[in-house]
């Protein structure tokens, strides 16, 4: 029986507010992280129009003038003068900064296991010695889901894929000048067309952009058409039925955070996998990677992707889940979707003999104590090939095999 449906994902350009709130969090990360890789680091940001304000906490020997990060982002972002609404240079920054609460600290600093095992040790020769893996405990309880399929290169469902495709070129033929009238802000929204779990062609695709006022709109949706859609989605994904809406409302002037209020963790679902799959809720954005929010979920994206590049199942879901203080997962679950001959239980017991999922193994797995966060925090934290990261790699695909003896 045919079973076609219909799937849509959305992504945002850098300039869209919630975007730049994101990357200065990520950034104001990424400052901290250079000097004193140790840094314990969560940072939030909001911005209305003229006033950005930076709160949290932070534990760091490090020092950062924190309005110089914040400015520098934003003339990256392309808010430079008063032509796009919102100025890098004379905007107000607000700093409300304080230390990480002490509570916090006693769990991460000195894990539930590792103080179960030193306990141990002084009372008995019988038990299992503490690793230095052991030492760091989870920064907080919550739950996070990793996904993989094989519909892209990059193993990410198409949606999400060409969406970010999209809202990456926008801010390509921007700041290279080929459509110099673009503003910062932007959209994108992709919905595929579904025969069973096989994508077969676009059936819809939305576009609006920030763009001066003296542009007309008949410019506008050619330029879009030629210079962005036609550069990244493949011709064969469309045909005479797509409808391709462009500034749908006919006009985009107004933009960033002076047309609305920007906040750190409002784009989750663009973050991840578009929302194919689940989300655990937690933001990444601002959050150093003793932060499970952060670093559970990519190691969720590295446990699926080496799964389904192993062959093991067409599409994968894994959701991991933590407590606050302990190194150790409380909970492994795992979703085939029907697409694999080896039962879940048995994946599970794989994951947890193949795969160090502690805070800090995966810190070090995944080289985490460098400034590489703000390059993330727009076009979407996972699924990505123009940044070298850790839990992209599929270096596990061999091990997994040989697990379940695949040749």
């Amino acid at each position: 029986m045919k079973n076609n449906y219909l799937f849509t994902s959305e992504s945002v350009t850098s300039g869209h507010p919630d975007k730049m709130c994101d990357m200065i969090s990520d950034a104001v990360l990424d400052a901290y992280i250079e000097q004193d890789p140790y840094s314990r680091v969560a940072c939030e940001v909001s911005a209305t129009t003229g006033i950005v304000l930076v709160m949290g906490e932070i534990t760091s020997t490090a020092t950062v003038n924190i309005s110089k990060v914040v400015r520098e982002t934003i003339k990256d972002i392309g808010y430079i003068g008063e032509k796009f609404g919102f100025n890098a240079e004379t905007c107000a920054i607000i700093s409300a900064i304080d230390k990480q609460s002490e509570d916090i600290s006693l769990g991460v600093n000195n894990s539930f296991e590792h103080r179960q095992k030193e306990t141990k040790c002084s009372l008995c020769d019988n038990c299992l010695e503490s690793d230095e893996y052991d030492i760091i405990g989870a920064g907080d309880q919550g739950i996070m889901f990793g996904y993989a399929c094989n519909e892209t290169e990059t193993l990410m469902p198409a949606p999400i894929y060409y969406a970010h495709k999209i809202s990456e070129r926008l801010n390509i033929v921007r700041s290279m000048g080929i459509l110099d009238y673009l503003g910062p802000d932007g959209k994108s929204m992709v919905t595929f067309e579904y025969d069973g779990n096989k994508p077969v062609r676009i059936d819809t695709i939305v576009v609006s952009v920030q763009h001066l006022s003296e542009i007309l709109q008949e410019k506008i949706h050619a330029d879009i058409n030629n210079f962005v859609i036609g550069e990244v989605i493949p011709k064969n994904l469309i045909d005479e039925n797509t409808k391709i809406y462009i500034n749908p409302t006919g006009r985009f002037v107004k933009g960033g955070p002076c047309a609305d209020t920007g906040l750190t963790g409002r784009k989750i679902i663009v973050d991840t996998y578009g929302g194919v799959g689940r989300h655990g809720g937690g933001a990444f954005s601002g959050k150093d990677p003793t932060k499970v929010d952060r670093t559970g979920a990519y190691a969720a994206r590295y446990v699926a992707k080496n799964i389904v590049a192993a062959n093991i199942a067409e599409k994968f879901e894994v959701q991991i889940a933590y407590a606050i203080g302990h190194a150790y997962p409380v909970s492994i679950h795992v979703n085939t979707f029907g697409t694999s001959s080896i039962a879940d239980d048995k994946i599970v017991k794989m994951i947890y003999d193949l795969f160090d999922l502690r805070p800090a193994s995966l810190i070090n797995q995944f080289n985490m104590r460098k400034p590489i966060y703000k390059k993330l925090a727009a076009y979407g934290h996972l699924g990505r090939n123009d940044i070298e990261t850790g839990w992209e790699q599929m270096n596990r695909v061999n091990d997994i095999k040989e697990y379940f003896h695949i040749s």
